[in-house]
């Protein structure tokens, strides 16, 4: 599950960079999309539980823009990608704690 919440988080910082490029936002903008995601990266790499629980909480977020997003864009590859990505990134780090969080109590 911390590989597929490693992917998954990748992706969705894949996705972020390429809606900004393609859309041509200012680069405040692109700094306010990747750096919620990029905060936590020594967090997951380090394997800090609590990082993973805060990602989870900052995945909503990018998951309501994208859910706003594919309802006024539903062919949209990006936004499709960056759902799919929010949701496995979401569901994998939860999971992840639950299954750590469980392993460390009882060792």
């Amino acid at each position: 599950m911390r590989a597929l919440s490693l992917l998954s988080w990748l992706l969705l910082l894949i996705v972020q960079v390429l809606d900004s490029w393609f859309t041509q936002v200012p680069w405040i903008i692109v700094l306010g999309k990747i750096l919620p995601l990029l905060i936590f990266l020594p967090g997951i790499i380090g394997d800090n539980l609590r990082s993973y629980i805060w990602l989870c909480f900052v995945s909503l977020l990018y998951f309501l823009v994208l859910v706003e997003r594919l309802f006024a864009q539903p062919d949209n590859v990006l936004a499709i990608l960056g759902m799919t990505a929010v949701v496995t990134l979401f569901t994998c780090a939860m999971l992840y704690v639950r299954w750590r969080a469980r392993e460390l109590r009882e060792v």
